[in-house]
């Protein structure tokens, strides 16, 4: 029996015993504490939502990721194509101008060549004292070493040197710099 003091009064009597009994009363339901240790499927946590969710999407994510990244690449495949034919173009034009260039240089050499064997060698080593030293080489070059020895000859010795210099490293495989 509960012994009551003069001072408690019935309210808080029976709060005090209120705990007590609402103990007793759950411990007597069985599966009471089982039920809240187990969560129903219903009910999840937003931290498992938010795990779901993540879980949800990761792959489609990926996808589209990927889906952009492709699409991506494809746009600069497609540029690198564009500028490889543009090259491509560029470098047909150029290789065109070259030949046309080398066919020219190859009709004027020989046509040069022909004036100077015409000339006198006094004359000719005054006009190719004047002109580049690579010129004034390759013309002496095809001419025959009779009229390239009298050309020299009537040359300034300074240039004849560096004129012989370059004809001498011409034909050496190993040089491929101008001596001058």
């Amino acid at each position: 029996m509960i012994r009551l003091n003069r001072d408690m009064t019935v309210a808080e009597l029976l709060r005090r015993s209120a705990l007590p009994a609402a103990a007793v009363l759950l411990l007597s339901i069985p599966g009471a504490f089982a039920q809240e240790a187990q969560k129903p499927e219903g009910d999840i946590t937003s931290e498992d939502e938010i795990k779901q969710f993540c879980t949800n999407i990761a792959d489609p994510a990926r996808d589209q990721r990927y889906l952009l990244q492709k699409q991506e690449l494809e746009k600069l495949r497609a540029d690198i194509d564009t500028r490889v034919a543009e090259m491509d173009k560029r470098k047909a034009e150029y290789q065109d101008w070259l030949k046309r260039r080398d066919v020219f240089l190859k009709q004027a050499e020989a046509g040069l060549t022909d004036i100077y064997k015409n000339m006198k060698p006094d004359a000719a080593a005054l006009q190719l004292e004047k002109a580049k030293t690579e010129i004034a080489a390759a013309v002496i070059m095809r001419l025959g070493p009779r009229q390239s020895s009298l050309i020299l000859n009537e040359m300034d010795p300074e240039k004849a040197a560096v004129i012989a210099n370059i004809i001498a490293s011409a034909s050496d495989p190993n040089t491929s710099k101008d001596p001058s």
